[in-house]
């Protein structure tokens, strides 16, 4: 069960990226910033992500995962250190964030690499389940942990920087006792500098990338960060607003570690089923922005958590599938990379809502949602998802 300890070293790592979401109220009030700087803050951390995911991926092909992803791991730590200097300052705030991204960027693609290959005689699908359900279980962990303590705690914006750092550390340890992987890509070209031989896109697939697994990827944050990140900024929430945004992304995303599992069951319809869901969370957030009703809210966090999950999972395992061996990075490289496009989605959000309202872009983003799905039927029934 040694793939545990990568599991382990990745739901680190990931725990830290949603740790600001529900201080973005404290950084909100203590340097007074409207809600369109706040998700700038909050959607930086993908200009520094995509670049570092297009690069650490084809690296760790080359050099291998443990060279690429623990210095990736000891960067989160002082990425978090980061955080807990910057409280008071808008522009060190940017920076860590952006860091934070990169960091990501690292982990997140060598670590699912790095999953998926220690989990090989687990089956077809297992590595990327258990890389899903490492980064959603991480993703669930940091806001409820970040909420409470930035709600109830001392220091609200240095300590739940600092209990990260911690749990960055035992991932590390995990991580240094870990093998090392490529050399077990048989087909990678041995001898030579040069770059893998096969294509990153393999003929006959590249119509399937870019209509159905790159706008899946980018629905794997844009569904969770909007309920997260967008609505509790936009709409006016009940006393304790730090403590209930927290819990509202410890559910959100919680929901999305809940039905990881489901894609071996589901097969190609989880996708399907993501889509699906997301479209259904859109609708009730668009409905609690209308009537300020806690119910609607109560539904769109875990339906889309877990529409973001299903599709983190169905992308994971159609980009194994997709992959060839010696690609396999940076496949997964350019499917995360398209997923954090989704992090602008509460940025757009924020910004069409002053224009209009809040109601409009959560309704256009439903029936967006809804056509992908209706896209993704005939794929499903083909046995291509």
């Amino acid at each position: 069960m040694i793939w545990k300890r990568a599991v382990f070293a990745l739901f680190a790592v990931a725990a830290g990226t949603n740790v600001p979401a529900p201080l973005l109220l404290v950084y909100q009030e203590r340097l007074d910033l409207s809600a369109e700087v706040l998700t700038a803050l909050f959607g930086c951390y993908a200009a520094g992500l995509v670049p570092a995911l297009l690069v650490a991926g084809p690296l760790s092909d080359r050099l291998g995962r443990r060279r690429v992803a623990i210095p990736g791991i000891v960067l989160s730590a002082l990425a978090s250190l980061a955080f807990a200097a910057a409280g008071d300052s808008l522009t060190l705030l940017f920076a860590a964030r952006f860091l934070q991204g990169v960091v990501s960027g690292v982990v997140f693609s060598v670590g699912s690499a790095w999953v998926g290959e220690l989990s090989l005689a687990s089956g077809e699908g297992a590595g990327g389940r258990r890389a899903a359900f490492a980064m959603t279980a991480g993703f669930s962990l940091g806001p409820l942990t970040g909420g409470l303590l930035g709600q109830y705690a001392p220091a609200p914006t240095v300590l739940p920087y600092l209990v990260h750092t911690v749990l960055v550390a035992v991932g590390l340890a995990f991580a240094l006792r870990l093998p090392e992987t490529v050399d077990l890509q048989h087909d990678r070209p041995t001898g030579t500098g040069g770059p893998p031989a096969s294509p990153l896109i393999r003929p006959g697939d590249g119509l399937l990338v870019a209509t159905v697994l790159a706008p899946v990827a980018v629905c794997v944050y844009a569904f969770p960060s909007t309920i997260i990140s967008a609505v509790p900024l936009l709409v006016e929430l009940p006393a304790a607003g730090v403590a209930v945004t927290g819990v509202l992304a410890g559910v959100t995303l919680g929901a999305g570690t809940a039905v990881a599992g489901l894609q071996r069951r589901l097969g190609p319809w989880t996708a399907v089923l993501g889509t699906a869901l997301g479209t259904l969370g859109f609708g009730s957030a668009a409905a609690f922005a209308a009537t300020g009703s806690l119910p609607w809210l109560v539904a769109a966090a875990p339906l889309l958590g877990a529409g973001g999950g299903l599709c983190l999972a169905a992308g994971l395992a159609l980009t194994a599938r997709l992959a060839a061996p010696a690609r396999l990075g940076a496949l997964t490289s350019l499917f995360l990379a398209c997923a954090y496009v989704g992090f602008a989605a509460p940025f757009v959000t924020a910004v069409a809502a002053r224009a209009t309202s809040a109601t409009l872009p959560l309704a256009v983003a439903a029936v967006l949602t809804a056509v992908l799905a209706v896209r993704l039927l005939p794929v499903a029934r083909a046995g291509r998802l």
